[in-house]
């Protein structure tokens, strides 16, 4: 009786999720890919099954990832010590052949296997690759840290249009032929926003939006992006959730129907999400509440 009753309860959660399969089907969802979910690699192994999942029931899934910390990780092996200023990894020549090596190469390349590896249909690419993410000097005291100035889509579009989960590593390049690192946050709003994506998940190390930064309970399911100045002036976005928040207006600036911020150490946070009434993480949207 066990197994018949746990085959009619994966049979009840197919059902419901029926909506929201239907919603997605067909469309574009952008998720960054950052953080705790991506060390730790039991979670890392169940973002890209969720990943596979979606692409296996017609979401248009676009994958684009950071890698900070195995980036540190390689300076160190190497004898050199991270700088940061303003939060803003300090990158100098021998450090962006670093983050290009790292982000482009290793972390991009376990991705695509991955996601291989699990069923999907992948393909690795970096901002470098039909200069998807032309970039200019975005402080002379943080050296090749890069400004996002234009992105050539055309590159993700025909890769979604042969079915492919893009996986996109955030290094760019300007007309000179100098590479830029690239926030991770700042690479996924523009893209989404070239994409006109459905939604951008952003995949953080907190719950999401709270009230009270160190109560998970008071975690806020949804704002407007004039609710925005208010919580700001607030001081309930401050810190390190301030360039995260402006990514996501920037995204939905550009055409992106909405953005959620999520705890990626949740197992199956983008399931939750994308197929469910309850959700994950705080939502931004553009106008009123949904």
């Amino acid at each position: 009786m066990e197994n018949i009753f746990s085959n009619l309860e994966r049979a009840e959660v197919l059902t419901q999720a029926l909506p929201y399969i239907k919603r997605y089907n067909g469309k574009i969802v952008v998720v960054k890919y950052g953080g705790n979910a991506m060390i730790d690699e039991n979670l890392k192994q169940q973002v890209m099954e969720d990943i596979v999942l979606l692409w296996l029931i017609g979401v248009k899934i676009v994958l684009v990832h950071g890698g900070g910390p195995e980036i540190s990780d390689i300076m160190s092996k190497l004898g050199k010590k991270p700088e940061f200023v303003d939060g803003l990894r300090v990158t100098d020549k021998e450090t962006v052949d670093i983050v290009q090596m790292v982000l482009a190469g290793k972390v991009n390349k376990t991705l695509v296997n991955l996601l291989e590896m699990k069923g999907g249909k992948a393909m690795g690419i970096s901002g470098m690759d039909g200069r998807l993410i032309e970039a200019e000097p975005k402080d002379e005291r943080l050296g090749f840290v890069g400004e996002i100035k234009k992105i050539h889509i055309a590159p993700v579009k025909d890769l979604l249009e042969k079915n492919y989960i893009p996986v996109i590593s955030t290094v760019g390049c300007d007309k000179q032929g100098n590479t830029y690192n690239i926030n991770g946050d700042t690479a996924a709003a523009h893209i989404a926003g070239a994409l006109n994506a459905e939604r951008l998940i952003m995949m953080t190390d907190i719950a999401g939006l709270l009230y009270n930064k160190d109560d998970p309970d008071t975690l806020i399911p949804e704002v407007t992006v004039d609710d925005i100045k208010k919580l700001s002036d607030e001081g309930v976005i401050s810190g390190g959730m301030i360039p995260k928040v402006d990514c996501c207006v920037k995204a939905i600036s550009e055409g992106v129907k909405n953005v959620i911020i999520m705890d990626g150490r949740v197992p199956h946070s983008i399931l939750m999400e994308l197929l469910t009434d309850e959700g994950a993480g705080t939502m931004v949207v553009g106008g009123k509440h949904e």
